[in-house]
């Protein structure tokens, strides 16, 4: 355990506003500052930080906690991990505890570097297959500074050479194993996971190498190898080269296939061009760039895959805040052939003239049809006016009912009407959707109780709900509370876990907040406070206040008492009851 001393000295010196706004633009709304949510991708902000607890909460997908929690969520590091990087950024020393799985990352971090030195060391070797790898960065076009500002590198032939190189260096097996640089064969021979390849880094934002890309110097099979998960490295929320695009002044991103074309766009200046690691991009992936992002360029292949590859990125981007506009690139299959073939003013003009996802889809679905034929004119229409219904707005319907009326030889004027159903339609779907959420939002709904309980257990619920997150604000609440309300008078268990350790802390010394509670309580219940923080943080709760709600917890609770023991009968007649009285024929003051 990190001690409370430790992590209390370390909430004192993180102010959560100035931590978070490092990665979202906040904008102060009263007491809170809101904003787009980093965890999911939303056009509308949901995300809030609350200076007078600490905490952030997202109505749009639940992620809440302290510092330590965002820390940890942005950066996918555990908490030990997360508590150090907060020391080493409010200049503490790092807490003393020995953590066995800290270490093991922090070693698998040191070794990949050591590993990256290696290739590069080799690439710059005097024996012929350095010479080779060489020739092979240049056939592609690369200077000597985009190869030093890459960190790229070779593997040589000899399969042990890396492995060797590691061990003299001090890492012992089970590090070597953890670092997904090598494998097995079947007599148990040890060798490297690359050979023979001229080799890529992949670095995480803070500048760590986390990973690796290699590939073959010829055409041979297979032609790339890429790490394994680690400890260290996830490949579906990876971007590569993102730790540089986020340097740059400009929000305009360029989405690439591939780590060569990436590396070539920023030779040619383009310094916000990114990669998707793994074989297809992920909602992860796009929420990460999302946050650095205001606008997204697809530019993938021109050949089939790459087309298909543009139609499922769009999807994904579709709930994402940034703009997404699609490259079509004329008389070359990729960026990097492009550039070399016409320049870089060339490739960034085709940039500058970026068509949005619209045109794209609209000219993907043109291809499928014959205009000439008429029942295939009229089916396009159908399917563009869907299209335009769904993803566009009144100014856009417009401009592109006019190119579907050239495009077909159909009156605007009837693709307009037939555009005004679809609208109507398509706000009519929107609406009951909306509706749906609507139905789940609100504090009744965020009350899960047993339906054993009886009628009076979510007024009780609410009320300790409202506790919690006073005795959170205001932790001089707890004396009062504690002396007439017992734990096991919580009906839901996360919120008597958290009860419990408000209590455990006052009496142990300890300041009460998200951060010293962690060390009490499960990540989930700790995720339940900052939700109660967030939804009730408008509410100011006096003495009186207080009082109130003990006494509808002292009310609620034989009634939830008394319903928790009886049998399937007895509940329907006592809620029977309870309708009566409901009607008027008796005080109903403890069921409501």
């Amino acid at each position: 355990m990190i001690p409370h001393e430790y992590i209390e000295e370390l909430t004192r010196r993180t102010d959560i506003v100035e931590l978070v706004g490092g990665y979202v633009q906040l904008k102060r709304k009263g007491r809170l500052y809101g904003g787009l949510c980093p965890f999911h991708s939303e056009k509308t902000p949901s995300f809030y930080v609350y200076p007078d607890t600490q905490s952030f909460y997202c109505f749009g997908c639940g992620a809440g906690g302290d510092a330590v929690t965002f820390t940890k969520k942005i950066n996918s590091i555990d908490y030990v991990e997360a508590v150090k990087l907060l020391a080493q950024r409010a200049g503490m020393p790092e807490p003393t505890e020995d953590d066995k799985t800290g270490r093991l990352r922090s070693r698998i971090l040191t070794m990949n570097k050591d590993a990256a030195r290696f290739f590069h060391a080799c690439l710059n070797s005097t024996v012929e297959e350095a010479r080779q790898a060489r020739a092979y960065w240049r056939r592609r076009g690369l200077d000597d500074k985009t190869i030093n500002r890459f960190g790229l590198g070779y593997a040589p032939d000899d399969g042990q050479a890396l492995y060797q190189h590691l061990r003299d260096k001090g890492y012992n097996q089970q590090e070597l194993d953890a670092s997904g640089l090598f494998k097995r064969s079947q007599s148990g021979r040890i060798y490297c996971l690359f050979w023979r390849r001229v080799m890529t880094p992949i670095f995480d934002l803070r500048g760590n190498i986390i990973a690796f890309g290699g590939r073959v110097l010829d055409d041979s099979k297979p032609k790339y190898v890429n790490s394994p998960e680690t400890l260290v490295y996830h490949k579906s929320d990876t971007v590569f080269a993102l730790q540089i695009a986020k340097r740059s002044a400009s929000h305009r991103y360029v989405l690439c296939e591939g780590y060569m074309d990436v590396i070539s766009m920023h030779q040619a200046g383009i310094d916000t061009a990114v990669c998707a690691c793994g074989t297809a991009l992920t909602p992860d992936q796009i929420k990460l760039i999302s946050q650095y992002a205001d606008e997204v360029i697809l530019s993938y292949d021109s050949d089939e895959a790459g087309q298909k590859a543009t139609l499922r990125s769009l999807e994904l981007f579709r709930n994402s805040p940034v703009r997404v506009g699609v490259l079509q690139i004329p008389g070359a299959k990729d960026p990097d052939e492009y550039i070399k073939k016409y320049g870089a003013d060339r490739f960034k003009a085709l940039l500058d003239g970026v068509g949005n996802a619209l045109d794209f889809r609209l000219g993907r679905l043109r291809s499928q049809y014959d205009l000439k034929q008429d029942a295939q004119r009229l089916e396009y229409v159908k399917e563009a006016v869907e299209m335009l219904a769904q993803r566009s707005n009144p100014t856009e319907q417009e401009v592109y009912a006019g190119r579907l009326a050239e495009e077909t030889n159909i009156s605007k004027t009837a693709i307009m009407a037939q555009l005004a159903d679809a609208v109507k339609k398509a706000g009519s779907k929107r609406r009951r959707e909306q509706d749906r959420a609507r139905l789940q939002e609100g504090e009744m709904n965020q009350i899960k109780v047993p339906y054993s309980a009886g009628r009076g257990a979510l007024g009780m619920a609410s009320a300790e709900q409202r506790l919690l997150a006073a005795m959170l604000r205001e932790p001089g609440y707890i004396d009062k509370v504690s002396a007439q309300l017992r734990p096991e008078q919580f009906l839901q268990p996360q919120q008597k876990e958290l009860y419990e350790a408000m209590l455990r802390c006052r009496e142990q010394g300890v300041e009460v907040s998200l951060a010293t509670l962690r060390a009490f309580v499960s990540e989930e219940a700790l995720n339940e406070l900052s939700r109660l923080a967030a939804q009730y943080s408008d509410v100011n709760c006096t003495p009186e206040d207080i009082k109130l709600y003990l006494e509808r917890i002292a009310r609620g609770t034989p009634v939830a008492s008394r319903a928790a023991s009886m049998s399937t009968n007895d509940i329907e007649q006592y809620l029977q009851s309870m309708r009566e009285q409901k009607q008027g024929t008796a005080d109903a003051e403890d069921s409501v």
